[in-house]
């Protein structure tokens, strides 16, 4: 789609990174292009690649504080396109919405920080501190290769990051409404319980796992974990998926297997939340086995430099007052966290993420990055 002489280099810029069909973990073009950009204001970029994944780490000045933006080129797959109401990998404007894959999750938060830290080291080519870029294909995927590579490479360096801005679709009804201030931590089980397997006309001859499941995962359910904080809300378990039987209605099963999740607060611990669950299960006599994964420890930015910049910014460019949340799932903000930073998300409307005709509004993506200049003059001016 041609462009016009006024429209907005933010808005341009998106354009160009929709068209590039980046499903995880491909990045299509993506950060070569964003690297580009960079090394025209003096940045050193770096490409740190781990298995088939593209990362970049692009840094702007040697000392000071260090302010990082960071994010994903990588997108969810499409589906099946005819579904859509138009291509999602070319640009479509419609009733000043922007439609394409990752549209809103999240090449419009990218465009916005590259045309923000454009304006802002043209104005201030001598800032204070630091501007850094982390960037990789593999947040929508696994997450293995990713952020969580680039963190542990930055930690052997040395490195640090005082304040770092994540593009994640923060807002609910309007640009900025809401700012992302931490995550909760997030652990998985997948639970065993055992049995014998028999004729259900002879249940003496076997052991029905199922009638033992029963009482111990109410158990489980009813747990009080904690009350939360002033940032968090309870920690909760939920059982995503259980599975028993052989299909036939004269077999009694020979093992039952539940998968369960706990988003947690910051007033327990993946250790703790282990300790609990296990002790239920020893307790209740059952034969088990349990396999634990944690996906992320929950973290938490308490008001400060990078929050105060961000709801600054954001009053001065929208009028909005903005709410601080540490709701949803995780993001890439946990890998990050564990190098001490304070880490806001901070992007458009999420309404949209991963949904056939994913879109954004045009007009607040020249906002995004009027708000991303205002938390790089407030914190390296």
């Amino acid at each position: 789609m041609p462009t016009t002489n006024t429209e907005h280099a933010a808005i341009t810029l998106t354009k160009e990174l929709i068209k590039r069909q980046s499903v995880t973990p491909e990045d299509d073009g993506c950060q070569p292009l964003m690297a580009e950009r960079l090394e025209k204001l003096g940045f050193h970029c770096e490409s740190l690649p781990a298995q088939e994944v593209l990362n970049l780490w692009a840094t702007r000045g040697t000392h000071g504080p260090t302010l990082v933006f960071a994010g994903h080129t990588d997108v969810v797959p499409p589906g099946p396109i005819e579904q859509w109401n138009s291509d999602p990998f070319v640009p479509t404007e419609k009733g000043g919405l922007l439609y394409g894959r990752g549209a809103a999750d999240m090449k419009s938060s990218l465009a916005a920080m590259i045309v923000a830290t454009e304006s802002f080291v043209t104005r201030h080519p001598d800032h204070n501190g630091r501007i850094g870029y982390l960037i990789t294909a593999d947040e929508e995927g696994p997450a293995i290769h990713g952020t969580r590579f680039v963190v542990e490479i930055l930690k052997s360096r040395g490195e640090t990051i005082d304040w770092c801005v994540v593009g994640e679709p923060s807002s609910t009804r309007a640009l900025g409404d809401v700012i992302k201030n931490g995550r909760r931590g997030s652990i998985n089980a997948t639970l065993v319980i055992k049995g014998q397997q028999g004729h259900v006309a002879y249940p003496h001859l076997a052991d029905n796992p199922m009638h033992k499941a029963l009482s111990v995962l109410n158990t489980l359910c009813d747990i009080e974990w904690d009350r939360g904080n002033d940032f968090f809300d309870p920690t909760c378990l939920q059982f995503s998926n259980i599975q028993s039987g052989t299909g036939a209605t004269n077999v009694i099963p020979g093992e039952l297997t539940a998968v369960f999740n706990l988003r947690f607060s910051t007033e327990t611990t993946a250790e703790a939340i282990k300790s609990q669950c296990e002790a239920v299960l020893d307790a209740s006599g059952v034969d088990y086995e349990v396999d634990w994964q944690l996906s992320g420890h929950p973290f938490l930015t308490e008001p400060g430099d990078l929050v105060d910049a961000a709801r600054e910014s954001i009053a001065e460019t929208t009028g909005i007052a903005t709410s601080l949340s540490t709701g949803g799932g995780t993001s890439d903000g946990r890998f990050i966290a564990t190098m001490g930073s304070q880490i806001i998300e901070l992007g458009p409307i999420n309404a949209s993420i991963h949904q056939r005709n994913e879109h954004v509004l045009i007009d607040d993506i020249p906002k995004l990055a009027r708000i991303y200049e205002g938390i790089l003059e407030r914190l390296l001016t």
